[in-house]
C-alpha cells in the first residue's frame, strides 16, 4: 500500500460525501485503509470487525483472492466493451451462471451497475412489457411504505422513506403504497418471520379496487425491508401478494439488492420464502461489492414479449455504458467461484439458529426494545431520546467503531448483516462489543 493511502489527507472538503453529516465526519474522520476477510484496517491501524458486510455487499468477505485474481487478470486482457450491438464472452458467462443460480423460471439477466439501477430498469422493464403486449393503460406502479429501493427517481417514488423522497419534488406520478409490516406491539422480539401481520397483504386488494387492475403495472416490494431498519415479512405476507398479483395481472417485483446471494442461507429470498417473483433486482452481492455491478432477472415470458418485430430493431430502448462491464464481470465471477467453493449460498442456513440467539442475548439491555433477525441479519431498536430521533443509534455508531465494531444506522436502529464467512467466534465478538456499546450510551 502506497504511503499516500495510510493518513488521512489534509483537505477532505472537496468529497460531498453521501448519506452522511457531512460536518460531523469531518470533525472527526473515521478512515479505512485496508480490508481482508472479516476485518478493516484503520488509518491508526486498529482492527475493525465488520458487521455489515461494507453496505450489506461484501458477503464473501474482504480482498477474496479469486476475485482479486480475475479483476487484475481481465483488466490486463480486455478492460472494456461497449454493450451496445457488441458482445464480449464473459458477460455471457456470468449470465449463464447467475440463472443456473436463480430461482426457477427466471431464464434472462439484464446487467446494471447498482441497485438503483436495477430498480428503475425493472419498473421500466414492467410498464414496456404490459404495453408490448397491448395493455398500455398498465403504468401505476405500487410500492411500500418505509420500502427502500435506491436513490433515482423511480426508486424513491416507490420508495417509501420520507427522507428519501421529501426533497425532491413531485417524483413520478401514478405511484400508490401499500402499508408497511411493521407491528411492534404484536411481534416485538420475534425469533425470525413474525407471526402477525399476513392481512396486510390484502391492501393491495383495497389498491386495486381504487384504481382498477387495467391501470397497475406491478408491485415492488423487498422481501425483507433492510434499509429502514431490517422489517420482516409476517407468515404468509409475500404468498398472498403473490397470489393477489396473479389474479389481476399484475407483475410482482422482487428487490433483491439486500437479501440476495446468500443473505437467508438461500442463493435468494425467493428461495427461502417459497415465492417466485416476475422481476427481481440485484446488485451488492453479484460482484462482492467489489465493482459497482447489478444483475435484473425476468421470466421467459417477460423477455420474450420484447423479443417481436423486425429482426434488425432494438427491442427495448434502455441500458448503461457499464451495462456487463468486462472487469466487473470478472468480478462476479470470480465471486460466485468463491461463493461456491466455500458454500456461501446456503452457510447462513446453518449459522442462522447461533446468530438468532446471540442477537436475542442483547433483550434487556438498555433502551433496547425490539430485536429482529432473519438468516445473517439483524436489528436492534432502541428507544429514540426525547426530541432527539436518531441521536441514540447514531451515537451507538460512533461508540462502536471506537470499540473495534462497524454497525449500521437507521433511524434508531441498529441493523447488522455481517459478510457470510463469519464464525461463531466472531459472532460472540460482535454481541459483547454491541453490549459494551448499549451500556455506554445515554
Amino acid at each position: 500500500m502506497s504511503n499516500r493511502l495510510k493518513v488521512t489527507p489534509n483537505d477532505l472538503s472537496a468529497f460531498w460525501m453521501p448519506f452522511t453529516a457531512n460536518r460531523q465526519f469531518k470533525q472527526a474522520p473515521r478512515m479505512f485503509v485496508s480490508a481482508k476477510d472479516m476485518h478493516y484496517t484503520t488509518s491508526d491501524g486498529r482492527k475493525v470487525l465488520d458487521g455489515t458486510a461494507g453496505l450489506w455487499c461484501v458477503n464473501a468477505g474482504h480482498c477474496r483472492p479469486k476475485i482479486t485474481e480475475a479483476i487484475q487478470h481481465q483488466a490486463a486482457e480486455l478492460d472494456y466493451a461497449p454493450a451496445f450491438q457488441m458482445g464480449h464472452p464473459i458477460v455471457f458467462e456470468l449470465a449463464n451462471r447467475l440463472v443456473d443460480i436463480a430461482p426457477k423460471g427466471m431464464d434472462h439477466v439484464f446487467f446494471t451497475n447498482s441497485g438503483s439501477e436495477s430498480v428503475d430498469t425493472a419498473l421500466k422493464m414492467a410498464i414496456a412489457y404490459h404495453r408490448a403486449r397491448g395493455e398500455g393503460s398498465r403504468t401505476r406502479l405500487i410500492g411500500r411504505e418505509r420500502g427502500y429501493h435506491g436513490v433515482n427517481f423511480g426508486g424513491i417514488s416507490v420508495g417509501g422513506i420520507v427522507n428519501n423522497r421529501k426533497m425532491f419534488g413531485t417524483l413520478l406520478g401514478g405511484v400508490d403504497h401499500m402499508p408497511h409490516t411493521h407491528l411492534p406491539e404484536k411481534n416485538a422480539f420475534s425469533k425470525g418471520v413474525p407471526e402477525h401481520g399476513a392481512e396486510l397483504a390484502n391492501e393491495l386488494e383495497r389498491i386495486v379496487a381504487l384504481h382498477d387492475a387495467s391501470t397497475i403495472a406491478a408491485v415492488i416490494v423487498e422481501p425483507v425491508a433492510g434499509s429502514t431498519g431490517v422489517i420482516l415479512p409476517p407468515k404468509g405476507y409475500l404468498q398472498k401478494l403473490r397470489e393477489i398479483c396473479t389474479k389481476h395481472g399484475i407483475l410482482l417485483i422482487f428487490d433483491e439488492v439486500i437479501t440476495g446471494f446468500g443473505r437467508l442461507g438461500t442463493p435468494f429470498a425467493a428461495d427461502y420464502f417459497g415465492v417466485t417473483p416476475d422481476i427481481m433486482t440485484t446488485a451488492k452481492g453479484v460482484s462482492n461489492g467489489v465493482i459497482p455491478m447489478g444483475a435484473v432477472f425476468v421470466t421467459k415470458e417477460i423477455h420474450d414479449a420484447f423479443m417481436t418485430g423486425p429482426d434488425h430493431m432494438i427491442e427495448f430502448f434502455h441500458g448503461y455504458t457499464y451495462s456487463g462491464n468486462p472487469i466487473a464481470c470478472a468480478a462476479a465471477l470470480g465471486t460466485l467461484d468463491t461463493y461456491k467453493e466455500e458454500g456461501l449460498l446456503t452457510r447462513g442456513e446453518e449459522l442462522a439458529p447461533y446468530w438468532e440467539d446471540a442477537l436475542h442475548s442483547l433483550k434487556g439491555e438498555p433502551n433496547v426494545i425490539d430485536v429482529r433477525n432473519i438468516g445473517l441479519i439483524g436489528a436492534i431498536e432502541l428507544a429514540p431520546i426525547a426530541g432527539q430521533p436518531t441521536k441514540r443509534a447514531f451515537s451507538a455508531f460512533v461508540k462502536a467503531f471506537e470499540h473495534g465494531l462497524l454497525i449500521r444506522t437507521t433511524g434508531d436502529i441498529i441493523a447488522l448483516s455481517p459478510p457470510l464467512i463469519i464464525t461463531k467466534g466472531q459472532i460472540n465478538e460482535l454481541i459483547d462489543h454491541l453490549r459494551d456499546v448499549l451500556r455506554s450510551i445515554d
